[in-house]
């Protein structure tokens, strides 16, 4: 070995040995060879990949008038995120805000929170009615991720104002079978283990399955999490021109029953740090399926047909106390919120998109439409009004049976039955000059039938978005770029819509965008810079004439600067960093307070960040070592729209060792949160009750090809 070890590998080293006695080692997902892992000067160049999620046009990242970047493989491993959110929260410009709730899928991306407002697609397909997505979970199945920052509508149909989050599985794959065995442990008696395998079996067929099993009791008392999921796909090359891919995937999670503590006196208290008060017999369950059937023509080069046909699947289970306040006169925390709740829902659907380069007026053309429909049902059963109340000493306590006073049986179902038809074309003006646009009409009909009073409504909601971009390349590899786009967002979930929020409209919105990107130095080295502002209308409000009463004039805008580097210093050495600049504000939002109209003009929206960064190092100091550093640092946010109670700021860092004993084989080493910092990740719907993120971690991890 290389007698000279690095700064970063010293560290990393230090730190696993200086906490050996914190009890196990564990691990964190690993590609198929420490290629990944390790840094090459012939990197493939991240802005010249062509990605999907940016438009159907097959454009590239310096081709697209919008800022889209790809967590690929190779940084999913590096990072060694087990979980899609962490793995996507480390993208320029996205935090994280997980709690039961959502599924533990909550996004915000300029200034908007939410599945309303920041559209998770699983493959390119949306679950629709943005209800929180609980699969895809895990990493494991990943082959990248593409993340689409500011508003896509005229792509993806209303709810993405802020974003959206491709998740691409692994897919089969030609050429001889390649196996993949994972293994790990750590601490907070945490295991993992995984098995991949892909390849042709005859010269048509190919395939590609996966499964991965985790467990964890975690950070918290009663913390217990543990989930399992697989994953099937079969291709087959009908002819060279066409070939037919069908696919199943399944996921089952039982995350940690765990809601957060509450503020003492209105101060986030660090003894509290362990507790969970949740009851003994609570229950927290998802579980998901994806089954999709799809063909691929391509009769010529310049003409691709892409069709798709799903079935979603999504059952849920909720049984907890989830309501939890401190009472300074008894010093006791009530507990309140006893809430059963089961979501069954199912979803059938169709997208087809056509692409065609050619020529129009002389001048070189990249065109596409398509169509998508899909029919979902929604059944909501629950034991409200959530009664049900009890006292524990914030120590030491008996968690208690669940209180279901009123019982829980069906109360309202709903049916959407949505369909869209869109168009982009790509013109360029001349070499260096291109003009992209693109339209989009939704039609979206949703009904709910009361299951208890036999009552109900339908209601459509249509919308046609747009948008229009330029690009210009000052050099081959340097482009500046402009769009204006409009998007829309329910007020609501529209498959939870009740009869009030059901006279709302859609909220609607624009942005104006600019921005820079370049690669240079025969691609080791590029970068990114965006400015934008985006104003969205039509916020449901407090009536300030009658404060009982809502309308819908609100207004919310933001506006920032988001800016990337990725730099290969050295053949050993990279570097890749990110930062985002936002100011985020409500303009015209009025609430009511003690039974008067109050306005929060001025106020930062709830759980929006407007500070985040990304830093990521990774050298290669001997042959078979590489060492890996990463910092996040996420910026204050507000609990509340009064701007009263804060979730302080935090950094984390987390630290990685990587040896290659033999070509098929890796053993990664990793600490995270390396400073155990204890930070807040989201307040619950309760806003003086926060949910803490992980503490230190250390996990270690083997890898073996074959």
């Amino acid at each position: 070995m290389n007698p000279r070890i690095s700064l970063t590998a010293a560290a990393v080293l230090a730190v696993f040995a200086g906490a050996t006695h914190a009890q196990e080692s564990t691990v964190a997902p690993a590609d198929k060879t420490l290629d990944a892992v390790r840094v090459s000067v012939k990197k493939e160049d991240a802005l010249q990949k062509p990605l999907a999620t940016g438009s159907h046009l097959g454009l590239s990242s310096l081709e697209t008038p919008a800022s889209v970047e790809q967590i690929d493989r190779a940084k999913l491993v590096e990072h060694g995120d087990t979980s899609i959110v962490d793995a996507v929260s480390r993208a320029t410009g996205i935090s994280e805000s997980p709690h039961p709730g959502n599924g533990g899928s909550e996004l915000s991306a300029r200034g908007f929170v939410g599945s309303s407002s920041v559209t998770q697609l699983y493959d390119g397909l949306r679950p629709y009615g943005a209800i929180g997505v609980t699969y895809p979970f895990d990493t494991w199945f990943v082959d990248h991720i593409d993340v689409l920052r500011g508003p896509a509508s005229v792509i993806y149909g209303e709810g993405a104002i802020g974003g959206v989050v491709n998740i691409v599985p692994k897919k089969p794959t030609r050429g001889p079978i390649e196996n993949e065995l994972q293994l790990g442990a750590g601490t907070e008696r945490t295991a993992r283990a995984a098995f991949g395998s892909g390849g042709s079996l005859t010269d048509r067929l190919s395939y590609r399955f996966d499964v991965s099993a985790n467990r964890s009791a975690n950070w918290v008392d009663r913390g217990d999490s543990r989930d399992l999921s697989v994953s099937l796909a079969l291709r087959y090359d009908l002819t060279p021109d066409l070939y037919v891919t069908a696919s199943y995937a399944q996921g089952f999670q039982h995350p940690m029953q765990y809601f957060g503590i509450p503020l003492i006196n209105g101060a986030f208290d660090r003894s509290l740090v362990s507790k969970n008060y949740n009851v003994g017999d609570s229950e927290i369950s998802y579980r998901d399926s994806w089954t999709t059937v799809s063909a691929n023509l391509q009769p010529s080069d310049a003409l691709n047909v892409t069709t798709t046909f799903y079935r979603m699947k999504s059952n849920r289970h909720w049984k907890d106390a989830e309501d939890y306040t401190y009472v300074p006169q008894t010093g006791l925390i009530e507990r309140s919120g006893y809430t059963e709740i089961f979501h069954d829902q199912e979803q059938y659907g169709n997208v087809t998109t056509a692409t065609l380069e050619g020529t129009l007026f002389g001048m070189q053309s990249t065109f596409s439409t398509g169509f998508e429909f899909n029919h979902t049902t929604f059944q909501h059963d629950n034991n409200s009004p959530y009664s049900g109340t009890s006292y524990v000493d914030p120590y030491d306590f008996d968690p208690g049976s669940f209180i279901n006073a009123a019982g829980t049986y069906p109360k309202y179902r709903s049916q959407s039955n949505q369909y869209a038809v869109f168009a982009e074309d790509r013109l360029k003006l001349t070499q260096r000059w291109s003009i992209i646009g693109g339209v989009r009409y939704d039609h979206a009909s949703v009904n709910r039938d009361d299951l208890v009073n036999g009552v109900g409504f339908t209601k459509v909601f249509p919308y046609t978005g747009w948008r229009i971009g330029t690009v210009f390349d000052i050099q081959p590899n340097l482009a500046v770029y402009g769009q204006y786009a409009t998007a829309a967002d329910p007020v609501s979930s529209l498959l939870m819509l009740n009869a009030t929020k059901a006279q709302y409209t859609l909220a609607t919105g624009k942005q104006i965008e600019v921005g820079i990107k370049q690669t240079l130095l025969d691609g080791r080295v590029d970068w990114t810079l965006a400015a934008y502002r985006i104003v969205k209308n039509n916020l449901v409000t407090a009536d300030p004439l009658n404060p009982n009463q809502s309308i819908q004039v609100g207004q919310q805008s933001s506006r920032g600067l988001e800016g990337t580097v990725g730099a290969q210093i050295t053949p050993a050495l990279r570097v890749d960093a990110n930062v985002a600049l936002l100011r985020a504000r409500y303009d015209n939002f009025v609430e009511s307070s003690g039974g008067a109209a109050v306005s929060r003009a001025g106020n930062v929206p709830v759980s929006v960040p407007q500070q985040l960064a990304n830093l990521w190092i990774s050298e290669r100091f001997a042959p078979g070592w590489t060492a890996i550093a990463g910092l996040k640092y996420v910026g204050k946010r507000y609990a509340d729209t009064a701007n009263t109670l804060v979730m302080p700021s935090y950094t984390t860092v987390d630290l990685a060792l990587a040896w290659q004993p033999r070509k098929d084989t890796t053993i990664t080493a990793r600490a995270y949160n390396v400073f155990n910092r204890h930070y807040v990740q989201s307040a619950y719907y309760d806003e003086t009750q926060y949910l803490l993120g992980n503490d230190r971690r250390l996990e270690l991890l083997l890898n073996y090809r074959f």
